[in-house]
């Protein structure tokens, strides 16, 4: 059954004591979201040559940089593998976890917010 709008010609309300009703359109400013940097920390046990892999396969990383970034997480302690949203970012982090537990690997990885 069909029903029969209330304001047919679609005109705006009109205030009962005959003044114009004015829309005002509020632009609403959103925030980026919050980015956080995917670390690797360096451990004694973990072969360097997993690291890489890990840097190519779930950073997209290609040979060189991965080394690169495997050098530094050696020398320095620590090293960024990417910047991501926060679901990305844990996602990234438990996907490197689960990777480096299933091969024996103590690798340790974390996200923390860019500041």
């Amino acid at each position: 059954m069909a029903t029969t709008p209330q304001n047919p010609d679609h005109k705006p309300p009109v205030p009962s004591d005959g003044a114009a009703v004015v829309l005002e359109r509020k632009t609403q400013r959103v925030e980026p979201p919050k980015m956080y940097q995917v670390v690797l920390l360096n451990d004694d046990f973990t072969p360097m040559e997993f690291v890489v892999l890990v840097l190519q396969e779930y950073f997209n990383k290609d040979r060189e940089t991965a080394t690169q970034i495997m050098l530094k997480i050696h020398l320095e302690g620590r090293g960024v593998c990417g910047v991501f949203t926060h679901d990305l970012a844990t996602t990234k982090v438990e996907q490197v976890l689960q990777a480096a537990r299933h091969h024996g690997h103590p690798l340790q990885c974390l996200a923390e917010p860019v500041e």
